[in-house]
């Protein structure tokens, strides 16, 4: 027997989409036929993302959205429509970290992480949300198929991790969040669920893993070895599709066991 995820027809806002996961995200749903919505501030890269998918065969467009601006918020997600149609899925990826005790914590530092990964993160989904629950009202155009709301949080918004004390904070208010949008918004045949990585080797941090520090943590895991971006492929086509319509308010550990 064989079983694959068709997304044709789909339309899914990803948001950091300019790298790491949200790149990978960004592919994996345009191979299961979804048109995707690269979001985020570094358009250039925006541009060459669609590029490559684009050459592959794919449909991609471009938005500049900065998710601590709900005025940015407000004109991406009514561009992406515009230009592409309803949103049916929202994978909600942006995300930022500080390294610092929470004694060294200022109040910039804290604004900086909450303001992108807690706030930003809500008031993406209630844009996309709002319009969602109006179609499936009647009160707004499109066909109304089952709306996918995707919270990229965190292991460490499950287990607190040294150094990141703020950012493990942010998340595990991601991962709150995520069912507080299940139970308000499942009447209305919109699944939200979230996925809580583990460590993953991305631009970001691959100097990292090559440090002394790095090795040290990786020795630390379970199995000692940490993922890549195409580790979460799974997680994310089984949250966006049809046939997940009994799972809403899941948080899904893809951390190779690491917050057990």
């Amino acid at each position: 027997m064989t079983y694959s995820i068709d997304l044709a027809g789909r339309v899914a806002l990803i948001t950091g989409a300019s790298s790491g996961l949200g790149a990978q995200f960004a592919r994996t749903l345009s191979a299961a036929g979804a048109a995707v919505v690269l979001a985020g501030r570094r358009v250039e890269r925006l541009k060459t993302l669609r590029s490559e998918i684009e050459g592959r065969g794919g449909d991609a467009h471009v938005v500049g959205c900065d998710v601590t601006d709900t005025d940015s918020i407000r004109s991406a997600v009514a561009h992406a429509e515009t230009e592409v149609g309803p949103i049916d899925i929202l994978v909600n990826n942006s995300g930022v970290s500080t390294t610092q005790k929470l004694v060294d914590v200022s109040p910039d530092d804290y604004d900086y992480v909450f303001d992108t990964n807690t706030r930003g993160a809500f008031f993406v989904a209630q844009e996309v949300g709002k319009r969602m629950i109006a179609r499936a009202k009647g009160a707004a155009p499109g066909t109304f198929t089952g709306g996918r709301i995707v919270n990229i949080a965190s292991m460490a918004g499950l287990k607190v991790l040294g150094q990141i004390g703020v950012y493990c904070m942010s998340k595990a208010a991601v991962v709150h969040m995520t069912r507080a949008m299940a139970l308000e918004w499942g009447r209305y045949d919109i699944n939200v669920n979230a996925i809580c990585p583990g460590y993953i080797d991305t631009e970001i941090n691959h100097h990292h893993w090559q440090t002394e520090q790095g090795k040290k943590l990786v020795d630390m895991m379970p199995r000692k070895r940490i993922g890549k971006p195409d580790d979460l492929d799974t997680a994310i086509l089984m949250l966006c599709a049809k046939e997940s319509r009994f799972i809403n308010g899941a948080v899904l550990q893809v951390d190779d066991g690491f917050a057990v």
